[in-house]
Parts: C-alpha cells; structure tokens; sequence
C-alpha cells in the first residue's frame, strides 16, 4: 500500500491550465484599470469652512430631512474620513444621506513637519470646536450630533465631556476608551497594537517623533499589516488572484488599497499624548487625561450615547470599547455590538444593512 496519495495528471494539468487562465484574464483586467479609476469618497459634497489645513465639508440632501439636528462625523488623523463612504453601495454616509440626515465631515487634511506642535487640545478645542460652532450658527441650533470614529471617537468623547453643552447626541464608533481593555479579551489575536505600544518606553516615543517630527503614515500603515501579517502577505497574490476576473470586486479591493495607501503623518506632540496618556498610561478611563489643563471627565457626559463595536476587532478590541458604559453620566447608553472587524463596520455588506439604519433610527427616537 503506497504512502502517498495518487495524483491524477489530467486532474493537476486541468488546474494549471485554470490558473493560467485566471492570470491571464486578471492580468488584462489590471492593466486596463488606471489611478484616476479608482474613486472613493464620491458622495457630493462642498467645502463650507476651512480653518489652516482643516476643510469641513456639507454633504448635498438626497432625501426628506428626518433628523433636525445635523450630525458631524469626526473621523481620527491616523486616517481619513472617507472610510465612511468608501463605495455607492456600502457607504455609511450615504446610507444615512438616503434615511434624511443633514451630515457634515471634518478632513483634518495632511500635517507636515510645520504642525509637530499641534496637540490633542488644539484639534479638540481648537479645530473641532470652530466646526461645531460653524454648523451651530448656519443652522441656528445650540446642539449638533456627533458621530466620532477610531480616534476620532475619543475626539468626540473629550470633547463632549468638555463642551458638553454643544452636544445633542453622541454617536461613538470602534473606538478605544480603555486602552488597555484587551487584557481581558481572550482572543489572543486581538490587541497587538496595545500590547506593542505598552512595551515601548516612553523615551522611545519621543525619539520616533523627534526623528522624524510627526509619527509617520507609513510607519503606522507597517504596524497596522504586521498585526496580520499572513493576510498582508497572501492579499496581493492569492485574494488578488481569486477576484482579478471580477471587475466589481477587483474595485472594491483597489478602493481600500487606495484608502488605506493614503494614510496622513500623525502630528508629533498630538502622538506623543495619543500613544503615552492615552495607550500607555489609560487616563482616558481613569478621568486623568488633562486637555488645556482641564480634566476629561467622563461623568460629565450626560447626552444620550450610541456605542459601536466590532466583535471581531483585532485593532480595537471589543473590551476597549465596550468599557464607555461604565464611565459616562448618561442615564441614556446604547450599545450596538457589529459582526466583523474594524474596517468591515464600514464596508461589509453584513454590518451596512445594520449600521445606518441603526444610527439613523437612534437619533429619530432622540431628535
């Protein structure tokens, strides 16, 4: 009795003969797509306030209004923005744009070595607020909503907390609050960056920014792949492979490779206090995290809150996000746990059949 299967070679010839051809056809298909084809973030929209490298933006109505108050999505300056309207038809922007929400956007822009001294308070107090009041005195309104993601989650969460007369309701999104939440998570694959930024000293974060005078995209872009280093290898050859013949799904692939391609520098002082107060210390949770000498204090939230989570995050562990319930003053917390992980919030098909609707409908019942 052999060892050692038997191969059929009219069975491996057929398959060599399959890959050759998908090769071939993808190869085709790559090389009739061009950069300019490749578009994200094309929901219409017009700049309607610019403040030194900040634009904030006014999304064009595309259905009856259901929500008065406007919501301003704040997105964090690891990325940008537009992972919230990546694509048509999973675009949560647009989605809510369709359900009668009035939505405005803050693009943080691209910080050059000119901005190393921009802190935490100067995009949260500074920034953020002059975007607040903008949309407060077009609209006539004391309040706006605000929907915070990923680091721009903690932006919204500090700033309600300061500024909470500002605030109607607050919408938070994969976001960490306690930063060190992912020892209580028992999948061993979530939380690296946690993990890795812990084990820096603090000298170390200084010299990476003084080096360099910001935190680098790339550098950031290079630990977010080597948390999953397996995928990052295998998606340029066999994912790619298995989608190059489809045309849509080979765009969706290349509208994330672009998004995530264009990953801004993290200006020195604001990563400084992201990665050493923040990841390493965990003052946000403790009500020791100090922004123009104030204290965040969390209880001091007292807005309706809407918290979504990622149970398959690996970025930002479910725990890290789901802690917010314990902190806040508000008698009115909702969580809205969402399969997948931290980008599949936003572009599964899954998750974006739940997603808009489950904000939209939240701020109708608080409108």
């Amino acid at each position: 009795m052999s060892l050692f299967p038997q191969v059929n070679p009219y069975s491996a010839l057929e398959e060599i003969a399959e890959l050759n051809s998908k090769l071939v056809e993808g190869a085709k298909t790559l090389s009739n797509i061009k950069d300019s084809d490749v578009h994200i973030g094309t929901t219409a929209k017009e700049t309607v306030y610019e403040i030194d490298k900040v634009t904030l933006y006014h999304y064009e109505k595309r259905s009856d209004t259901t929500v008065d108050i406007p919501v301003i999505v704040v997105y964090g300056l690891i990325g940008r923005f537009t992972m919230a309207d990546l694509q048509e038809e999973r675009s949560l922007i647009r989605n809510m744009l369709d359900k009668g929400v009035d939505i405005y956007a803050v693009d943080w822009g691209s910080p050059t070595r000119a901005d190393r001294w921009l802190k935490l308070e100067d995009y949260i107090n500074g920034y953020l607020h002059e975007c607040v009041e903008f949309v407060k005195r077009k609209h006539g309104v004391d309040q706006v909503n605000i929907l915070g993601i990923c680091e721009g989650g903690v932006f919204s969460i500090c700033y309600s907390a300061l500024h909470p007369e500002n605030v109607k309701n607050l919408i938070t999104s994969i976001t960490p609050v306690d930063f060190h939440g992912d020892q209580r998570d028992d999948k061993v694959e979530h939380g690296y960056i946690n993990l890795w930024t812990r084990n820096l000293k603090s000298s170390d974060i200084d010299l990476m920014v003084n080096a360099c005078g910001n935190m680098p995209g790339e550098l950031m872009g290079m630990v977010f792949q080597l948390m999953t280093p397996l995928k990052s290898l295998t998606k340029y050859n066999i994912d790619l492979l298995d989608i190059a013949c489809d045309e849509k799904k080979l765009m969706n692939f290349l509208r994330m490779e672009k998004w995530l391609a264009d990953r801004p520098d993290h200006p020195g002082e604001a990563a400084k206090q992201w990665f050493k107060d923040l990841y390493q210390d965990n003052k946000l949770i403790h009500n020791t995290f100090e922004l123009d000498g104030k204290k965040v204090d969390l209880t001091k939230i007292t807005v309706p809150v809407l918290n979504i989570y990622a149970l398959n995050d690996h970025i930002i562990p479910p725990e890290c996000s789901m802690a917010l319930k314990q902190c806040v003053g508000s008698t009115d917390y909702t969580d809205l746990p969402l399969p997948g992980g931290h980008v599949g919030v936003f572009v599964s098909g899954k998750s974006q059949g739940i997603l808009g609707k489950g904000i939209v409908d939240w701020l109708i019942q608080r409108d």
